[in-house]
């Protein structure tokens, strides 16, 4: 009698294991559904190109700005499946950043201050070791979340130009190196069996940043800053295309 007791007790704890492990089975299983194979490589990349122009425009405390500028960015990866639904790969982001300020003036109370043939030109190199894992859309093999995880280092340069005195002018060159770790969730949609389109949202996890600057070739400073952050950032969402082979 001991014996059937026990062993009906036994049954009812594994029946309740049992509908405790269904209960918090969400259906995340990578292996359930294979949308990249194993074996598979990826080549892909995202352009950028932006401008803008400003013609006597106000803003807040700034009045009569006059400026122009661009940006231009241009990001290659390319990863291999080391298993279904996840890649290693390496990743190069390079970018070009112009602002030429013609005129502006900052008034507080009796405070005027005039900028006047500002110039900035800076450029930046990084390159990434990244780890993708991709979630399918229920049972699809054309749609999907997935996520790319960066180790970055970068190296950037930039030259600080005020030509308001024509005689003497007055610059600043820095340079920069930057160490982070983030995040790039996003959604894939593969247009054939080959090209895939993708849309992700950078969020910022760890970054550390150090520049160096020689002012007028004379005066040397620095400054270093650590950032802590799981924030999306709304300014940094990417439009790229991949294939796959």
């Amino acid at each position: 009698m001991r014996k059937v007791i026990l062993s009906i007790v036994m049954l009812c704890i594994a029946g309740v294991v049992n509908v405790r492990a269904q209960r918090y089975d969400r259906g995340f299983d990578l292996n359930s559904t294979s949308f990249i194979e194993k074996g598979t490589w990826m080549i892909g990349g995202q352009v950028g190109y932006s401008t803008h122009s400003n013609t006597d425009y106000r803003f807040l405390i700034i009045e009569d700005i006059n400026s122009d500028g661009y940006r231009f960015t241009a990001s290659p990866v390319v990863c291999y499946a080391i298993r279904d639904n996840m890649s290693l790969g390496v990743r190069f982001a390079y970018g070009r950043n112009k602002l030429h300020v013609n005129t502006a003036n900052i008034s507080i109370e009796d405070i005027e201050i005039d900028v006047r043939d500002y110039y900035s030109l800076s450029h930046d190199l990084t390159g990434m070791v990244v780890y993708r894992n991709y979630i399918p859309l229920g049972n699809s093999k054309r749609f999907a979340i997935f996520n790319e995880t960066q180790l970055a280092v970068g190296l950037g340069q930039a030259k600080l130009i005020n030509g308001r005195d024509k005689v003497n002018v007055k610059g600043t060159y820095e340079e920069s190196l930057s160490l982070s770790l983030g995040l790039n969730p996003g959604l894939i949609a593969f247009v054939n069996d080959r090209l895939a389109v993708e849309v992700n949202v950078g969020m910022l996890g760890l970054q550390y940043n150090t520049v160096d600057q020689i002012h007028n070739q004379i005066y040397k400073g620095s400054r270093e800053s650590t950032q802590i952050n799981f924030k999306v950032n709304v300014f940094s969402i990417g439009f790229g295309l991949a294939y796959y082979l």
